[in-house]
């Protein structure tokens, strides 16, 4: 006897089931993400003939030390930034995602990397389900100019046309935008549901895993620059990647927030231009090229992201609360971290910031995922409340502790070089940094005399005034 279709209720941010439908999901605790969704039930004999093929293919398990390693044949996007966050290359059968606000380059980005492969590897096939033939033509032609024979382009949005298209084409590389539009006949529901989703994930997981042709997937994001719809996507692929930035500013930051071949404390620097993304060589020297020193509330700080250290701008301003509440405002840094230094200052540096409003900003669009930056953010809101600059060019990086000490960060003898290549005279850093270095010997006497080291935050406020 066949059984009956069922009817649940699936969170579209977590994927829980539901047998009814509830306002609030139970799982994750979001508000009107529930979707209803039929599930059709697998056939008895599919589900013997799986496995029985199981049984037959098992290989059983086998100690880890008598396998060998592969190594992985990368191959190059013609784009150094891409290749960089990528680990090296493109890898063979790898599933990537990338993602980033509308407006911010994904396409533009994606459209070069199809170009240049098209002409170094062979044929590369462009799935678009958001966009005809003609507007992927229309940008290929602004960003790449004449293109070549190999890369072709379709507008389709049932992922069975697509593997049938790939079965011909025998596709070297393939481009899918974006799998939120993506649906397969087996299922009902609507197209970026979690089952189809889910579904058109698998199949494409299985194509770039048994064909050995690596894949990129474009995803939408949300306001608040998270991955729009149900999150399987992110453990299904090999790879996350994001894409930061002002849509009305010119730099993108590109970012692994999930890599399984490779670092995902790489970054990578586009400057977004009229005939596409153009890489930055010297992210450091664009972030501060126009900065002046004797702007009071602007101090430099720096953050060790992979294999470069990236040098930018952190600016602070404060002014008088109006409202009855102070406010707190932060672009580029949380604004947790934010109140705590702010409570820090307020409480070792014996000043009273309650009754003023405090903006900080990283310029550039540039959010460093490290706690280094304490020591700039405290040290541009001192110099925006007391109208104070640095006589000479200088760096600060440290964590702020509770305590008001600065604890040691990671990386300092790299941004050591680094800074003298720029052009600073003086870097202030934790003790604990300066004196490990001391006893390594790893600093000469040229970086000694540029180090200011400081134990604590009240030492750092007076050493950016020497």
């Amino acid at each position: 006897m066949a059984k009956k279709n069922k009817t649940v209720f699936i969170c579209q941010e977590c994927g829980t089931e539901h047998l009814q439908w509830m306002g609030k999901c139970t799982a994750c605790g979001t508000w009107g993400s529930l979707v209803e969704e039929v599930v059709v039930p697998e056939k008895s004999d599919d589900v013997r003939s799986r496995s029985s093929s199981a049984k037959q293919g098992s290989k059983g398990p086998r100690p880890l030390r008598a396998l060998g390693a592969r190594q992985l044949a990368r191959t190059d996007t013609g784009i150094g930034e891409l290749n960089r966050v990528l680990g090296g290359g493109l890898v063979p059968g790898s599933l990537t995602l990338i993602s980033g606000e509308p407006g911010i380059g994904k396409s533009t980005l994606i459209v070069q990397v199809a170009a240049r492969l098209a002409d170094r590897i062979g044929a590369v096939l462009y799935v678009s389900g958001e966009e005809s033939e003609e507007q992927i033509k229309l940008r290929s032609d602004r960003v790449c100019g004449e293109t070549g024979e190999n890369l072709y382009v379709v507008s389709e949005t049932n992922m069975e046309n697509v593997l049938s298209m790939v079965e011909k084409l025998k596709p070297k590389f393939i481009i899918i935008d974006s799998i939120q539009t993506m649906y397969t006949d087996m299922l009902d529901s609507a197209p970026g549901s979690v089952s189809q989703v889910r579904a058109c994930g698998n199949a494409l997981m299985k194509l770039a895993k048994t064909e050995d042709i690596p894949i990129f997937i474009v995803a939408h994001v949300t306001k608040s620059g998270d991955l729009a719809g149900p999150k399987i996507v992110e453990h299904l692929v090999d790879t996350v990647l994001q894409f930061n930035g002002e849509r009305d500013h010119e730099i993108r930051i590109l970012r692994a927030l999930k890599n399984r071949f490779g670092t995902t404390s790489e970054i990578g620097a586009f400057v977004m231009q009229e005939n596409g993304m153009i890489e930055i060589k010297d992210l450091s020297a664009t972030f501060i090229e126009s900065r002046d020193i004797t702007l009071a509330g602007s101090v430099i700080s720096a953050i060790y992201e992979g294999s470069r250290p990236v040098f930018f701008e952190v600016q602070a301003l404060t002014s008088n609360a109006n409202v009855g509440f102070a406010r707190r405002t932060a672009i580029g840094i949380d604004n947790q971290r934010l109140n705590m230094i702010i409570a820090v200052m307020e409480k070792k540096l014996g000043i009273r910031l309650s009754d003023k409003d405090v903006y900080v900003n990283i310029v550039g669009g540039m959010k460093p995922d490290s706690t280094s930056t304490d020591l700039a953010v405290a040290l541009a809101i001192y110099s925006a409340l007391f109208d104070k600059t640095s006589k000479q060019p200088s760096v600060a990086i440290g964590e702020v502790g509770l305590t008001g000490e600065l604890r040691s960060v990671g990386n300092v003898d790299k941004i050591i070089s680094e800074a003298e290549r720029l052009g600073y005279k003086k870097l202030v850093v934790p003790f604990g940094n300066y004196s490990r270095l001391e006893k390594s010997g790893s600093i000469s006497e040229l970086d000694k005399s540029m180090i200011a080291p400081a134990k604590s935050l009240a030492e750092a406020v007076q050493l950016m005034q020497q």
